[in-house]
């Protein structure tokens, strides 16, 4: 049986693609280098991570870009021998602009290294190809309507001005004319579209309502690819507004059909549990990715268990459980950073860190920083989890020079536990928090510094649910720091809300050096533990 989420923790627009037997997802990273995660699977129900395409600066430099900018939204395919994957990078963020760029990138191989990009349009988000089955391909596309009144925090339905195509080739660009296909439903706030053909139809694939509880999958379907194109007898294939499904916020998916002529189709969804105290419902896994098997009738699609809301457990293709969490534990041997950690905008790596008898942090700008600063850090996977580090070296001289362990979600909202210099108390481990203050990004000082003795020191984060704390040892026992703290902050719901921050939480190892000076932190270990 498939378990949704197939992909837990911050995968979101899944862009599903099937080759012979095999099927690929590819998701939305936002501002965490290298951009695009590429998960492979036989089965449907156990997917590994096999690629991050985007991983030079001729492919992808967001030193710059705001949270929740840089990749939105990939698409993936495969057509005339190669995998094709078209991307957008976002520059801007709030405001009536966005500043989205658009490109195209090509590799024989989806683990190889991909073409250097062509840069297609940046009339809006949410780009992706068509291959049509007489070879000529086609570029889909949002059009963003800067003159209407939506903002990045609560986008306005006229600013969303519909799906266009045209055709597009790598020889000759973008040629012929631009083909308006659709505006959407009554929802509104339409993006994301795919497009596919079958049985004479073109059908078109949208995410509507925004990205949270009202969001859903439309879809609508022409006879020629330039429309005029009807919207599906129920509207929409996948919503859950107004349920009480433990699976919400479902949208922005692709259609697949599998090699034994089943039918698939996946959404991006999320999972709330209840704030502290049972306030307010939070994502702190941000949006995954989740299936549902669906079925054709009278040459629509529809969900197979009927209705709008897709299932927690549903039939793979095989006869296989998805595989049981496992902890992972590294200690920076390397050469390699293990697969499952990121870093933030720049494709400079060399300038923030080193893999090789531990990971060395090099102390960059702040953890407010837009440009470049040296947190590397893996996805909160789980509701309950425990994650640990080794500060083995690290000798701060001043309170601009710090170094330790984060819980992130951007820069208005996060947790740390650091060691750093106080003037008077010397080497000391202190809890700093943003608490979801945007803009202002004001810190809140947690308990009182600790002491510390030279050599290596133990840091560790618990989480359950949306409760946190961080605790620290010396060769002694776990003593906890820092007291109580809120990990709802850590979520897509905290600080400005669902419509503004589009990402997820990440643990991870943090160095700074707002002297300017590159003082070095080297840590020997990291592990994550995942609980329930």
């Amino acid at each position: 049986m498939i378990r949704n989420p197939i992909l837990p923790g911050f995968n979101p627009d899944p862009s599903f693609v099937r080759v012979g037997e095999d099927y690929y997802i590819a998701t939305s990273t936002f501002e965490w280098y290298p951009g695009v995660q590429i998960f492979h699977s036989h089965d449907l129900v156990n997917w590994d991570l096999v690629a991050r395409p985007l991983n030079r600066a001729a492919l992808l430099d967001m030193r710059g870009n705001p949270d929740s900018g840089g990749i939105w939204a990939p698409c993936l395919s495969h057509a005339d021998g190669r995998f094709w994957l078209v991307y957008t990078d976002v520059k801007r963020l709030d405001g009536a602009f966005k500043d989205a760029h658009n490109y195209v990138t090509t590799c024989e191989r989806v683990d190889g290294d991909w073409s250097d990009p062509i840069r297609v349009n940046s009339k809006g988000f949410d780009a992706s190809l068509f291959h049509d089955d007489d070879g000529r391909k086609y570029f889909i596309n949002l059009v963003w309507n800067h003159r209407g009144p939506g903002t990045g925090g609560n986008p306005a339905h006229d600013s969303f001005d519909g799906i266009v195509a045209q055709e597009w080739s790598e020889a000759g660009g973008l040629t012929g004319p631009i083909m308006e296909l659709w505006h959407g439903t009554d929802k509104g706030l339409t993006e994301a579209p795919h497009l596919f053909k079958r049985n004479g139809y073109y059908y078109l694939t949208v995410a509507e309502g925004g990205t949270g509880y009202d969001h859903a999958v439309s879809m609508a379907r022409a006879r020629d690819i330039a429309g005029p194109y009807e919207g599906h007898p129920d509207k929409h294939l996948i919503c859950t507004a107004g349920t009480d499904s433990p699976i919400q916020r479902t949208g922005h998916g692709q259609y697949v059909a599998t090699h034994d002529g089943q039918h698939y189709h996946t959404f991006l969804m999320g999972r709330p549990i209840p704030g502290p105290d049972g306030r307010e419902r939070f994502c702190p896994l941000g949006r995954e990715t989740g299936i549902e098997r669906v079925v054709w009738r009278d040459d629509w699609l529809f969900l197979e268990p009927g209705g709008l809301v897709p299932r927690e457990e549903l039939p793979g293709l095989a006869e296989v459980g998805p595989r049981p969490a496992a902890p992972a534990v590294h200690d920076f041997a390397g050469p390699d950073l293990p697969l499952e950690f990121q870093w933030l905008r720049t494709p400079d790596r060399d300038r923030i860190f080193r893999v090789g008898g531990g990971l060395t942090l090099i102390g960059r700008e702040s953890m407010g920083s837009w440009f470049e600063q040296a947190l590397v850090a893996r996805r909160q996977e789980h509701h309950v989890y425990a994650a640990e580090t080794t500060l083995a070296d690290f000798a701060p001289e001043t309170y601009q020079q710090a170094a330790g362990l984060a819980t992130y979600y951007n820069r208005h909202k996060f947790h740390m536990v650091i060691a750093t210099d106080e003037p008077g108390i010397g080497r000391c481990l202190r809890v700093v928090s943003c608490l979801g203050d945007y803009p202002d990004s004001a810190l809140t000082w947690c308990g009182d510094p600790v002491p510390l003795a030279e050599g290596p020191v133990e840091l560790r984060v618990e989480v359950d649910h949306a409760a946190q704390r961080f605790l620290w040892r010396q060769g002694g026992d776990w003593q906890p720091i820092g007291g109580a703290l809120d990990a709802s902050i850590i979520s897509d719901e905290g600080g400005r809300g669902e419509h503004a921050s589009f990402t997820g939480a990440f643990v991870g190892m943090f160095a700074m050096d707002t002297s300017g000076l590159a003082t070095e932190a080297r840590f020997s270990r990291f592990g994550y533990w995942p609980g329930s």
